[in-house]
């Protein structure tokens, strides 16, 4: 007789992902803040339509940056127009952000995004129920010395949204944009901004931008 043997979990794991679909196979199930206070925190990560947080290694590098251009990140006011899971803007506020607004449309992403802010008693940070763009339209020119900006992909909305974020922008303020494609200098250009520093994840391009001098 033959005798069947189980499969070791980690080969039934993989059975397991591979049956899945492709978006949520390769979504990760949770990121981590890199520094600051609540370095360490895990965040979880839902299986939304769109969501596709900015891994901890770019972040890692965006933060190098950001150390080496802005004098006193405790004197920064931010803005996440599309927060998702709110990775961008707790990461700052983890390191001494005076004010994080994150924006998000999903009701349910957004009640998850408020349960962590009061979990973690991040008395500096503003969750915002609503539309990114709207919400941006409704805010002062100069309100904000960073603007992130990670929207859906597939939405179509980074021009209108980097359009947005010149308005909001200090004379010294920085906009961390990502995107599926490499944005062009024209493209830039027409949105009046230019690159600090850029790079590359697999298909996501990420910049640091700034306005045109």
């Amino acid at each position: 007789m033959r005798t069947i043997r189980p499969r070791s979990s980690r080969r039934a794991y993989s059975d397991l992902r591979a049956s899945l679909p492709a978006r949520l196979a390769s979504a990760p199930q949770q990121v981590r803040i890199i520094g600051g206070q609540w370095r360490q925190t895990r965040i979880p990560v839902a299986a939304a339509a769109g969501l596709r947080p900015t891994p901890d290694r770019v972040r890692v590098r965006l933060f190098d940056w950001l150390a080496h251009l802005v004098p006193d990140l405790a004197r920064t006011s931010a803005l996440d127009l599309f927060a998702g899971t709110g990775a961008l803007g707790i990461e700052l506020a983890s390191r001494g952000a005076r004010r994080v607004v994150l924006v998000e449309r999903q009701p349910a992403l957004a009640a998850r995004l408020q349960a962590l802010v009061d979990r973690l008693q991040a008395r500096t940070v503003e969750v915002v129920a609503g539309d990114a763009l709207a919400y941006a339209a409704r805010q002062a020119p100069a309100s904000f010395d960073l603007v992130f900006l990670d929207p859906p992909f597939d939405a179509g909305l980074l021009p209108a949204a980097l359009a947005t974020a010149v308005r909001l922008l200090t004379a010294s303020g920085m906009v961390y944009a990502e995107s599926p494609e490499a944005l062009s200098a024209d493209r830039l250009a027409a949105a009046d901004l230019q690159v600090l520093r850029q790079g590359r994840a697999g298909r996501v391009q990420y910049y640091l931008l700034r306005r045109i001098e």
